[in-house]
């Protein structure tokens, strides 16, 4: 059996589904699904059991597992509530990581590119602690992953026993189906994608830094089916190791994104650009970039999906269809 932590939200239910089809039905997910749907980001999948994030330590107790991917996370950027944070994503985190070590298990691990900060000591996945203390994420979400990157790595060079494998994934900015019940967090072409199809203005920020033209605001936009392959890839290379960027190493403006889903609609583009909230411009990020040395290093090669053909695939796939999950 294999474990998937948040198997209900947007990654994990796709990490299920990839699962599924590589023909393994035994597959536990650990969610709390609510109330606002996300239980359809399952509806298609074959499941052995489904745990309340509460019952997760005790559940696990006298059991053996193939694997844990632990992507569970209150991932809002914009929470502000410490103790929940800290609780939910460092505290368990830390009982995960010693349940995998005891019971000789391997742990996959969503950390993110919010480690990062404002990105002014670059995006580089150096996974020794002299790097890490570095970093200085920028908000609460990102805090709460870092002190889990510094917590792993401590282990590691202190030669602490450690699970037979163990992995952190920088993840960058991912968008795919599946990403609907996220809200605010869910991408910008998720959110505006019906007004792109209905013919609506759509909204882009301003610039307000010299020398960066208006929506040309970059971020590392990774297909989920990209990061999906990196897991899959991952679970059968029980030899790899270590905490590595995932994205596609080439930043693309907002614009580009919104551009190609136009593109794909063979729609008139009609984008009007407004002025960010003043509130946000002092910490917002104005480019974002994975490098991935790393793991090509560590002997993926997968590739990644170009930016306008991974747009191409989640609109006809998914967003211009009655039915958008996967």
């Amino acid at each position: 059996m294999l474990l998937v932590t948040g198997g209900a939200g947007f990654i994990g239910s796709n990490v299920v589904a990839a699962l599924n089809e590589a023909g393994r039905a035994d597959v536990a997910v650990c969610d709390a699904l609510g109330s606002d749907g996300k239980w359809r980001n399952l509806a298609k999948r074959q499941l052995a059991d489904v745990v309340p994030p509460a019952e997760l330590m005790a559940w696990l107790q006298g059991r053996r597992l193939d694997a844990i991917v632990h992507l569970g996370a209150i991932s809002e950027t914009t929470a502000t509530d410490g103790d929940l944070v800290i609780d939910t994503n460092f505290r368990l985190s830390l009982k995960l990581l010693d349940w995998c070590t005891a019971n000789a298990t391997p742990l996959i691990y969503a950390s993110s590119a919010a480690t990062y900060g404002d990105g002014l000591q670059g995006f580089g996945d150096d996974n020794t602690v002299a790097a890490l203390k570095t970093l200085r994420p920028m908000n609460l979400y990102g805090w709460s992953k870092h002190l889990f990157d510094m917590a792993v790595a401590e282990r590691f060079e202190a030669a602490e026993k450690m699970p037979p494998q163990w992995v952190g994934l920088k993840f960058f900015n991912v968008f795919g189906p599946n990403e609907y019940h996220k809200g605010a967090m869910a991408s910008v072409l998720a959110k505006r994608f019906d007004d792109i199809r209905a013919g609506r203005t759509v909204q882009l920020f301003k610039s307000h830094r010299e020398g960066v033209a208006d929506g040309d605001q970059r971020r590392d936009f990774i297909y989920v089916d990209d990061v999906v392959r990196v897991i899959m890839w991952l679970l059968s290379r029980r030899t790899v190791s270590g905490l590595y960027n995932v994205g596609t190493g080439a930043a693309r403006s907002f614009r580009d994104l919104i551009l190609a889903a136009y593109s794909a609609l063979g729609a008139r583009p009609n984008i009007e650009y407004v002025d960010m909230p003043p509130q946000i411009r002092g910490s917002y990020q104005y480019f974002t970039e994975a490098s991935v040395d790393r793991l090509h290093a560590a002997g993926y090669n997968g590739g990644f999906t170009a930016l306008e053909d991974a747009v191409a695939a989640y609109v006809g796939g998914f967003l211009d269809r009655a039915d958008r999950y996967r």
